[in-house]
Parts: structure tokens; sequence; C-alpha cells
């Protein structure tokens, strides 16, 4: 069910089940087991951490105009190609949309290959992607994401559909982190689980993150993202 994104309760002859990740609730007397509600199954939380994206976001985006500027101008000079990159991910509820990044491959990057992470040293990246990767400065443009609700600030990032249909079926509770909106930064990646890192490892702190949201945490996570930069290639 949880691979599917799919509630459950199971009818059991148990009594009184308590422990961090199961919930009990009793219909006719009969107790019905299931996944305890995480924070952002709650209106108020959801509403809460709404606003304090399209707030931080706004302010990122007049905060960091002349990054912008000098990243599109970088890239437009150095090849004369396309300066933004739309590819397609999956977001909560196993939604599809399109995010954005600067441009940091040469276009047409998978033409021949097909869907392939990223490695260090990837040939395909332009010099000027390079940099921009190295520094976190290829994900500025997913704050219009945010802005449209497409993603939060803080979450798990999102993959792409043929990559989720692969982990899905191969690493335990992978769907359950499509529960929550995905985000430009997360938990796992500013513990340096990103690029070409364990995802069993990854998925674990995904789930920490959303089972324990709290508005406090995104700004911890936040603030850590400054000086997270393991693994970004």
């Amino acid at each position: 069910c949880e691979d599917g994104l799919v509630s459950f309760k199971v009818a059991a002859d148990l009594y009184g089940i308590v422990t961090s990740n199961l919930d009990v609730e009793y219909v006719a007397s009969v107790p019905l087991l299931g996944l305890r509600s995480l924070p952002l199954d709650d209106p108020w939380n959801r509403a809460a951490k709404r606003l304090f994206d399209l707030l931080v976001s706004l302010s990122l985006v007049l905060v960091t105009a002349p990054v912008w500027l000098v990243a599109i101008l970088a890239i437009k000079v150095a090849d004369g190609g396309p300066v933004f990159y739309g590819q397609e991910r999956v977001g909560q509820d196993g939604k599809q949309f399109v995010l954005y990044k600067f441009r940091t491959m040469c276009p047409d990057a998978e033409k021949v290959t097909g869907p392939v992470w990223a490695k260090r040293e990837d040939e395909r990246c332009t010099p000027i992607g390079r940099v921009l990767r190295r520094f976190n400065i290829d994900e500025l443009p997913q704050l219009w994401n945010v802005l449209k609700g497409d993603m939060s600030l803080v979450g798990p990032r999102p993959e792409r559909p043929h990559f989720v249909d692969q982990f899905r079926s191969e690493i335990p509770r992978y769907m359950a982190r499509h529960k929550i909106k995905s985000g430009i930064t997360g938990w796992a990646q500013v513990n340096g689980f990103r690029g070409n890192t364990s995802l069993q490892e990854r998925i674990k702190y995904d789930l920490y993150y959303a089972e324990n949201w709290s508005l406090l945490f995104d700004l911890e996570i936040l603030f850590m993202t400054l000086f997270a930069f393991k693994n970004a290639y």
C-alpha cells in the first residue's frame, strides 16, 4: 500500500500496540493498525510551511538576483545555448512536474545514453556548469517551482520517473518519501547524501525528516545548506 501511496489500516487481534511508527484506531471495538500520521498531514502545519516557503522564496529571489544575472550571462556567453533546463520529476503523491535548473550540461547530453545519474568529473558538464554545480547555484531556478507550489524549500529531492520506477521495486519504503512535497534541499543532502551515494541511507534521512518535521527543523536545514558542498557535482 505504501508503495502505491495508499493509506491503510489493518484489522488485528492485538490491543494497545504503541510504537514510534504505528497508530491504533478503534472501529466498533475493532483495533485498526496503520502508520502514524505525519506532522505535515495536519492542515495547519501545511499552511505554515507553505507561508514560510513563499516568504523565504520571494526574499531569496530578490537577494540572489545579481547571482542570477551573472549565471545567465556566463551560460549564454560560454556556448550560446539555452540558459534554463527543464526536466520531468516525480513529486508529492507521485505527481509529475517540470523542475527547472540553470543548464550545466551540453545540450542533448542524454540523447545517446538515455537517463543516467550525474557523476564526479562528468564529461557532459560545461566548464561554467561545473562552477554552478560546485556552489549549488544551478538549483536557484527551483525557487520558481516553490512559488508555483510544485516543491517546498525543504524536503526529499525529487527524482526522474525513470529512476522512481526502478527504485520503488528495489528499495524498501522508497515511495514513502513522496507523501510530502519535494524540496530544493533536504536533510539527506545537507548530510552529504546526494549524487552517487547510498540510496538506502538517503531514504532513512528523508523519512526521518518527514516524521519529525517542524519549521525550526526547516530553518536548521536551510542554514546547513549554505555550507553543504559535499558531493555537489
